[in-house]
């Protein structure tokens, strides 16, 4: 069904979780909810999810894996099988060190580049060819990594996560509506 997109942030689930670096992608699919006026109601297949209706008959699934991140894939996978979801049709949205704080990085497809979520999404889809966008969240300098994408943002780059979020969000909804995500490379990509 080409007319099925699939949309998800990754994450980890609880509280504790909610407002660090490496939930800017759950962040990105409150953002849509808001702008769409839904919320996710379903549980089902290791995740939290919404299925609605939108222009021209198409349809978007937005999910959070319930997974941790490591095993985000999982949760991807049942939905993708179970609603037959064209590997075309589906974003995933993440955390990225290798990007500055307040700008985001669209691609079409490529390694995990280190990210664990989207390693194991490219290893239970076995493809890398997954369209997917980056948050910047910027390098630790004296923190361990795992400390680093665990922690919360410094005040002073909270709006430059927020304005990220949105275009993160905003990027996501463009390619549903366009079916054009080169287009949406262009217009996002590194804003």
């Amino acid at each position: 069904m080409n007319n099925v997109y699939l949309i998800v942030g990754l994450g980890n689930p609880g509280f504790e979780y909610e407002m660090t670096k490496h939930n800017v992608g759950f962040r990105t699919i409150d953002k849509i909810c808001n702008k769409m006026q839904v919320k996710l109601d379903k549980e089902k297949f290791n995740g939290l999810f919404t299925k609605i209706s939108y222009k021209n008959n198409k349809e978007i699934i937005l999910c959070k894996p319930l997974t941790y991140m490591n095993l985000s894939g999982e949760c991807v996978k049942n939905i993708v099988n179970f609603f037959k979801i064209s590997i075309d049709n589906i974003i995933i949205i993440y955390d990225d060190i290798d990007t500055n704080i307040g700008l985001i990085r669209v691609k079409s497809k490529g390694s995990s580049g280190g990210q664990n979520g989207m390693k194991n999404i490219i290893s239970l889809l076995g493809t890398e060819n997954i369209k997917r966008i980056r948050i910047g969240i910027g390098k630790p300098t004296n923190k361990n990594l795992a400390n680093y994408v665990l922690s919360k943002f410094d005040i002073k780059d909270l709006a430059f996560v927020e304005k990220s979020i949105d275009n993160a969000s905003q990027a996501a909804i463009d390619f549903v509506e366009t079916s054009n995500f080169d287009n949406v490379i262009s217009k996002y990509n590194l804003i």
